[in-house]
Formats: structure tokens, sequence, C-alpha cells
């Protein structure tokens, strides 16, 4: 039978870290300021900025909503977003995605301050996290190794699958166990012989976006599965890329959805907009 991996607990832990480093902060006259940016009326959308500003206040950090219409052009968010690079209050930028369609993510993407760019999304960044170099981590793939740290597995020479190849999750994800020294397959739509694949793996990161994608004979006895999927089931109700219920008592460790990776990826946001702050301020 698996140890349910608490997520919520775990995010508890890190905000309540931040928030006694923001409180420090606070008392050498620096105020930490996160921008987030949402453009249109996405209902996900709009309740993830809404998490986010209540993550801010728990931390202590000030928190600038900028809402644009649906019909905001390119060149308006550009705008926008150099404006919030060049504001000395704000110490991270998060631009919501998706964006509508008129808009290219690239080039937002690409036009955000490398050391506000909170989301690690910024191709500078990428490049820092391939070698190992980096200030930022992408928020889920961090949160994920936090929460595969609190169950006391190591990493090191452990067969790890990762289901997915997004640049948000799947190829960050990889890039982090590999610095942990383990031995890491990307799997995609693609992929041969795939259930055999993930039948292999200690540790299992499912990023494929597709409910209950992964069933009792993928996964090894005892292994770590990590379920970073938020999907809809034929009932409405939220659930993973896992088979949770099936799965259960084959795996070692299971993140449960809701309450799982959803926590820790806010949670690492409030870490990485800290590590910002700090980066400006010359603070180790």
């Amino acid at each position: 039978m698996a140890q349910i991996i608490d997520g919520k607990a775990v995010s508890a832990r890190v905000k309540a870290n931040v928030r006694k480093e923001a409180d420090e902060l606070k008392k050498q006259g620096i105020e930490i300021g996160l921008a987030v940016v949402i453009v249109g009326n996405d209902p996900a959308s709009r309740v993830y900025v809404n998490n986010k500003k209540k993550a801010c206040e728990e931390v202590g950090f000030t928190s600038y909503e900028y809402a644009l219409p649906e019909e905001t052009t390119e060149k308006e968010l550009l705008e926008l977003v150099d404006k919030l690079n060049n504001d000395d209050k704000v110490n991270g930028i998060l631009v919501q995605l998706p964006l509508p369609k008129q808009i290219n993510e690239n080039s937002i993407i690409n036009a955000i301050r490398p050391d506000k760019d909170v989301d690690a999304f910024h191709p500078a960044n990428v490049g820092h996290i391939m070698i190992g170099d980096f200030s930022f981590l992408p928020c889920t793939p961090a949160g994920v190794m936090e929460l595969i740290a609190e169950t006391g597995v190591d990493v090191c020479g452990k067969n790890c699958v990762v289901i997915g190849r997004s640049n948000i999750v799947g190829k960050p994800m990889a890039m982090l166990l590999l610095h942990k020294h383990g031995t890491v397959t990307i799997c995609h739509s693609r992929t041969k012989d795939l259930a055999e694949i993930c039948a292999r793996a200690d540790i299992l990161v499912a990023a494929v976006g597709k409910a209950k994608f992964v069933t009792p004979d993928m996964i090894k006895e005892g292994a770590v599965v990590i379920d970073v999927g938020m999907n809809r089931n034929e009932n409405g109700k939220l659930c993973g890329d896992v088979d949770y219920d099936a799965c259960f008592d084959k795996a070692g460790y299971i993140t449960p959805v809701p309450g799982g990776v959803g926590p820790m990826t806010i949670a690492m946001l409030m870490k990485n907009t800290l590590t910002a702050a700090k980066i400006k301020n010359n603070i180790k």
C-alpha cells in the first residue's frame, strides 16, 4: 500500500520558510513584489491568478495584478512587460498562459527580463537549467523534486521515467532528475513499449495531460509515482494522469490530485520571487 505524499503540507513548509526570509528582508527595508498579468477571461487562468495572489498575501509579498481584455494586442502586452521590467517595485513577472491567439507566447516570454522571469521560461534561464547553473527553476518541476525529497528516496542511480516532453514540465523535469544523478528516460506519444518502459521506473513522473492514463501495469512495485496531471473525469471531477485508486496498492509513494503537485507549483513560485529579490539586493 502506497504512502501518500502530501503536497499541501510540504508547500505550507516551503511558504513558511519564504515568509520567514521575507520578514527578515522587510526589516532591512526590502519589500518584495510579484506582478501577475492575465489576458482575457479564461476561468482556469483566473483561478490560478487568484491562488497566486492569495499565496503572496501568505508570504508577505505585494501582489500587482494586471487584468487585460481578451482583445489586447501583442504590442500592448509587450509595452506592459517593458514597464514592469523597469519597475523597481516588481521583483518577479508572471504572464499567465495560455494567451489569446493574436499574441505570440514566445515573444512575451522572451521579453521578460531573465532576472525577473520567476516562471523560468526565458531561453536564458532554460539554458542555465540545462547546464546546472541556475537561479530559478520552473515551478512545477521544482515542486516535484521537493515531493520526491519528502519520500526520503535518493534519486541517485535510480531509473526515472518522465511521461511528457513539454517545455514547461517534461523537459526541465528530466534535467532536474539528471542533475541528481538519476538515469532518465523521457516518454511521449510516439514512444514504443511505453507501459514496459514505465514499469521499470523507480521514479515515475506523469505529465501527459490525459485522465487516468497511467494504469497499474505501468507501475513497478514500490515505485515513487508523481502525478502532474490536472484533468476532469467523465463526471467533471478533478483527477490526474494516474489512475490513483487502481495504482494505490502497487506504488510505494504516490501524490493525490488535488493536493499533490498543484500546491507545490505556487509555493515554488513564491520561492523564485524571493530569490529574485535577493539577487537584486545582492543577498546570498
